[in-house]
Parts: C-alpha cells; sequence; structure tokens
C-alpha cells in the first residue's frame, strides 16, 4: 500500500461486532432497546462504528425475539443481524461467523455502551492491528476490597495501581480471536473475549478509554448517559408542551385498537386508519409541541394510498419530525373517554404499548380512563374519545417544522 510506504498508517479493514442479545434482568427489561434521547441505546452503540470507513461490515448480534421485532429496521448494507446464543461468548461466536477472511481485525463492542467515542474505537482498531490484541480500559478510581467470605470481612486490599477496568470495544486480529474461539469450543461464562485469548497464550494490550465509555447496566446509568448526550447535542433546552385530542364512532365489524394494543370488543373505531384514538391524540400532542400542525395534514383522509394505514406507522412519521428537530418526548399523558368497554383493566397494557411505541420509559407515561356520565355521543356508548398532552425537551435554537 502507497501510503503506508510512505510512512502513514496502514488503512485497516475491520468488522465490528455488536453483541446485545442479553435479556437486561437488572434493568426488568433489555437495556439495549431502552429509549435515549430519541433512539434506542443499541442505536447510539452503532453509530460510531457506522461512522468510520474502517468498518466495512457491522454484524449485529440480537436475542431471537428482538431480530423479530427491530432486525428490519435495524439492518442495512453494511449491518447484518444475527441471532444470538445463551451467553455472551456464544453471542460472540455466532457473530465471528459472519466474519470475512478479508477483515485485518475484529472488533467487539457491548450493544449497551451508547456512549464509545470514534477516537476510542481507531486507537483500539490500530493497537490490535500492531500487537494483535487490544482492550479499552479505564484506571480503577476506587480503593478495591477482597471478600472471600459469606460474612462480608475484608480479607485483602489490592494496590489499586495495579489495576483497569475493561470496557469494549475489544480488538482483534482476527486469526488470533479464530484460534481462541477454536481452542476453547466449550468455554462459556467468559465476561468478555479476551479472557480465552489471554487462555490461548496471547498477550493483550491494555488501550486507555474514557470514564464516559460506561455500560448501562442501571437506571442511573440511563439518567447519567441522557445528561452526557445532551451536553455533546448542544446543552441547553427547552420545554415545549403540546395537546392532542381525537374522537371516533364505534361501529360493529370494526377492530378495536387503543393504544397500539388490540382489545376484545364487539365494536371498532370507525376511521380512515385503524382508527387508534389513543395514538392519534397521542401523535398531535407531540406536533402540537413541535408547532407542525396535525396528523389530518400529514395524513390527508382524502388520500386512498393510505386507507387502512396502522396508527403505529403514523407516530412513526411524527417521531421522525421530533427527531429532525432534535428533541425529546420527556412524558406523555393520556386521557380515554369512553361509556364502554371498561377500559381501567387494561392501563398498564396501555401504558407498556405507548412506551414501546413511542419510545420512552414506562415511567413517563399516564394513563387513564373516564366515563361520560350517559351524556352525549360518547355516553350512548356511539363514540370513545381522547386526550392527549406530551411534553417535549427541545433544543433552544429549534424552530417549528413544516407539516
Amino acid at each position: 500500500m502507497s501510503s503506508e510506504a510512505a510512512g502513514d498508517k496502514p488503512q485497516i479493514r475491520a468488522t465490528a461486532v455488536l453483541v446485545a442479545a442479553g435479556s437486561g434482568t437488572r434493568m426488568g427489561r433489555p437495556k439495549q432497546f431502552l429509549p435515549l434521547r430519541g433512539k434506542t441505546v443499541v442505536e447510539w452503540s452503532l453509530a460510531p462504528f457506522l461512522a468510520m470507513e474502517e468498518f466495512e461490515k457491522i454484524v449485529l448480534v440480537l436475542s431471537a425475539e428482538h431480530v423479530k421485532e427491530h432486525g428490519a429496521r435495524l439492518s442495512s448494507p453494511r449491518v447484518q443481524i444475527v441471532e444470538g446464543g445463551k451467553t455472551r461468548l456464544d453471542s460472540v461466536r455466532r457473530g465471528f461467523a459472519c466474519v470475512g477472511e478479508d477483515s485485518d481485525v475484529v472488533a467487539v463492542h457491548d450493544g449497551a455502551r451508547p456512549l464509545v467515542s470514534q477516537d476510542v474505537v481507531r486507537a483500539v482498531l490500530q493497537e490490535a492491528y500492531e500487537s494483535g490484541a487490544a482492550v479499552a480500559a479505564v484506571p480503577v478510581k476506587d480503593t478495591l476490597k477482597k471478600v472471600t467470605n459469606k460474612q462480608l470481612w475484608v480479607s485483602q486490599t489490592p494496590v489499586r495501581s495495579s489495576y483497569w477496568a475493561a470496557q469494549t470495544p475489544q480488538g482483534y486480529r482476527r486469526e488470533i480471536l479464530e484460534e481462541a474461539l477454536a481452542k476453547f469450543p466449550a468455554v462459556k461464562d467468559a465476561t468478555d473475549e479476551s479472557q480465552i485469548v489471554e487462555k490461548a497464550g496471547k498477550k493483550v494490550k491494555i488501550v486507555p478509554s474514557s470514564y464516559e465509555n460506561f455500560k448501562i447496566t442501571t437506571p442511573e446509568d440511563l439518567v447519567m448517559a441522557e445528561a452526557l448526550l445532551e451536553e455533546r447535542q448542544g446543552g441547553r433546552r427547552r420545554t415545549a408542551v403540546g395537546f392532542g385530542f381525537d374522537i371516533h364512532r364505534l361501529a360493529t365489524g370494526r377492530d378495536l385498537w387503543l393504544a397500539g394494543v388490540k382489545l376484545d370488543f364487539p365494536k371498532g373505531l370507525l376511521g380512515h386508519s385503524d382508527g387508534d384514538a389513543a395514538l392519534h391524540a397521542a401523535a398531535d400532542a407531540v406536533l402540537g409541541a413541535l408547532g407542525s400542525g396535525d396528523i389530518g395534514i400529514m395524513f390527508p383522509s382524502e388520500n386512498p394510498k393510505i386507507k387502512n394505514i396502522p396508527s403505529k406507522d403514523i407516530v412513526a412519521a411524527v417521531l421522525a419530525k421530533l427527531i429532525t428537530a432534535g428533541g425529546v418526548l420527556a412524558h406523555l399523558d393520556v386521557t380515554l373517554v369512553a361509556q364502554e368497554p371498561k377500559l381501567s383493566p387494561h392501563y398498564e397494557v396501555f401504558r407498556e404499548s405507548l412506551s414501546r411505541i413511542f419510545g420512552v420509559p414506562r415511567e413517563r407515561v399516564n394513563v387513564k380512563a373516564k366515563s361520560h356520565e350517559g351524556l352525549e355521543s360518547v355516553g350512548r356508548g356511539e363514540a370513545l374519545a381522547c386526550y392527549a398532552v406530551a411534553t417535549l425537551l427541545l433544543p433552544e435554537t429549534s424552530v417549528a417544522l413544516k407539516a
């Protein structure tokens, strides 16, 4: 290569394996798909690799459930989706099986580390290319205590300066990782790949990283990640509040969809779409806070191409506007008004569905229902209505988007 002959660093051909197949037991749900400033955690983790020309291919390892739910959305000409295994190392093996022999270096990264910088990734690639194996890490800041008994008595205080906390990415010459994976096929419980690389007799080099490159493990980590991303995206934000309302007639022969949930009821809501009044009102509330009109402008009822469109698709289009504006949905409050069916038994199902569809934590979604005391069309069971309030965080410089 001419640039190498001239003394420049060679162009490294790399493949990234992003491991995101965990169940997220400590967070109550998979942490890699928690919403984080308009995206999921794993999308933030993908971003620096997609932005680097060194990576000709990225293998994203997901659980079988998430392959079905997110695979089509996250795959691309450079991103290959693969179903993971029962353990982290199993998932790495499945991801590595998709690495081509033309790759010089393989970088393995946690799908729940959304704040890694391109500089750290590039430093790991370069060190792995030169040394064979490299791990991003930071010096341990706290004093360590070794405890080997159930009574929690300290048995030893190691010298802190000798210890580093391993992170990802971890980079390896392709043939070195291939050899280690092949040599120890029965190893399942290694918490990172460097353990089996070391076991195979290879030395691993530390690459100084950043304390911001932490793994989302607890709810507090998510709060810290949001704050750091806010700072990276420009700092100060303003609050905007929007209001939405929708009402639809109830009619036999229609499925009843509310908040993205199909209910067992003999009547459904009439509409050009599936009639989901809760999603319509909530979407209008977001547009209201953005100053971007309403969903009727985006999806006019006279357009035959969108007849019977799922309301989730309407919400997706609205959220695309929110992301373009650099905004974040901070809270969603939805009030359903119906004489029938009884909606209070479905509150938590509605909250979970709205959380997933709008990409916000469930704690930031509220759902309640009221009857209409027998008054007017809603009270007579002829219609169902919904009110919604959306609170957004927007950059100070953002402007209203055209509908």
